[in-house]
């Protein structure tokens, strides 16, 4: 396994915190105070992503997977979404805002991101076992 040094964990863990703390205070009160006719879908993914977030402050290496989700999501929105509207010359204010945001939080978690370690764990490592042997009950390794 590739080592992750402290300053490195240290990064993660703010970063995590950063997010938590910015999602949080955003979509928390929504959550707290919405409308009954509210669908809330959006939402309450959000909420429960700001609260994996907190989770990332404990465990930086184990909850690795939320930022590699951030990365992909906002990678694809960007690609998919934004750089249209760019090539077509329509792009508002608000979708500005966004762009200018999911870039900054990409540097930031790419930055941040122990690339080695991911590598070594989710790329070149054996995935887990996919069959049982019938007669033990036990993984065919």
């Amino acid at each position: 396994m590739s080592e992750v040094s402290l300053a490195r964990l240290y990064l993660l863990r703010g970063i995590y915190l950063l997010f938590a703390v910015g999602l949080g205070s955003a979509i928390w009160p929504e959550i707290v105070n919405h409308p009954l006719a509210a669908h809330g879908i959006a939402t309450s993914l959000l909420a429960g992503l700001s609260a994996l977030w907190a989770l990332g402050i404990r465990y930086p290496l184990k909850m690795l997977p939320l930022l590699l989700f951030e990365l992909v999501w906002k990678s694809i929105w960007l690609i998919a979404f934004a750089l249209p509207l760019w090539s077509a010359h329509q792009m508002d204010a608000d979708t500005w805002r966004s762009v200018k945001t999911f870039l900054g939080s990409l540097i930031v978690v790419s930055i941040a991101m122990p690339w080695a370690y991911v590598v070594t764990n989710y790329v070149t490592n054996r995935g887990d076992r996919w069959t049982f042997r019938a007669a033990e009950g036990r993984a065919i390794e």
